[in-house]
């Protein structure tokens, strides 16, 4: 979610100095209105590499998505590119029949990648149904690569903290949302023209707040609701992390044996 600009407190972005100091990437890089998948994040993500290789630094890949990562660890399927003619026409039927008409397609021509794409899920809807179009075959008969790419040399670290812990920084990061101005920053993205079908206002934190302009609840239900899915979101994350292999998993406070793993890391590619 931080690759979308306006859309800082909701998303803790790093603050300015960190960022100053410390040079990140892909952050504040498209519109909420636009549509970033994993694909897109892996091409940009393999071009910053490069670049950053080339000036003799060391990337680190970091953050909390597991499917962006693991896309990037594990490379991308071999499914084909996207095609603008199929593409534009089934935009043009979800312009004249609704959104509802997109997945009732997909559930006639392919059941099976509609029983697990979301019904609300007009982006992966809409990509499923151009996939079949474009090859006659299942977007999910192109099987995810599940063993590291070999063009990389990968040092794999995860941090984790007791779920007690976990949880309590959850809750405080958003009692701090709301006290560094996350209502006001909806309300300036809404003034801005976005609105909640916009793809970065699904967001946690951000389609809550929107929820309260049905007027069937208040500000601290929205709160609680974004702790909960906050830490709902969390466990599954940490799911999809446990899967990957060859990860070394630490404690943050465990500094040491961090900064040995990195050392013998480096030592090891010199």
């Amino acid at each position: 979610m931080q690759v979308y600009r306006h859309m800082d407190v909701g998303t803790a972005k790093p603050g300015r100095e960190l960022r100053e100091r410390l040079p990140h990437h892909l952050v504040d890089i498209v519109e909420p209105s636009s549509q970033f998948n994993a694909g897109e994040f892996v091409t940009r993500a393999e071009d910053l590499v490069r670049q950053i290789g080339a000036r003799g630094r060391i990337p680190v890949v970091c953050g909390g998505t597991a499917f962006y990562i693991t896309s990037f660890l594990y490379g991308l399927p071999a499914s084909p590119r996207g095609d603008p003619s199929a593409r534009a026409r089934l935009k043009e039927l979800a312009r004249r029949e609704g959104r509802e008409a997109l997945a009732r397609l997909l559930r006639e021509k392919d059941p099976v990648a509609a029983a697990r794409i979301p019904a609300a899920d007009t982006y992966r809807i809409t990509r499923a149904l151009e996939v079949l179009e474009t090859t006659g075959e299942s977007v999910y008969s192109f099987a995810w690569p599940r063993s590291p790419r070999n063009d990389y040399r990968f040092l794999l670290l995860g941090l984790h903290r007791k779920r007690e812990v976990l949880y309590s920084r959850i809750e405080a990061r958003v009692d701090a949302m709301f006290s560094e101005g996350l209502l006001a920053e909806v309300k300036k993205l809404l003034a801005l023209g976005y609105g909640p079908a916009d793809p970065g206002m699904r967001g946690i934190g951000y389609r809550e707040i929107l929820s309260l302009r049905s007027g069937c609840a208040t500000l601290a239900d929205a709160r609680d609701l974004i702790k909960r899915n906050s830490r709902r979101y969390a466990k599954r994350q940490l799911t999809f992390f446990r899967s990957v292999q060859g990860v070394t998993w630490l404690d943050p406070g465990q500094t040491t044996l961090l900064q040995a793993a990195i050392n013998e890391f480096l030592q090891a590619a010199t």
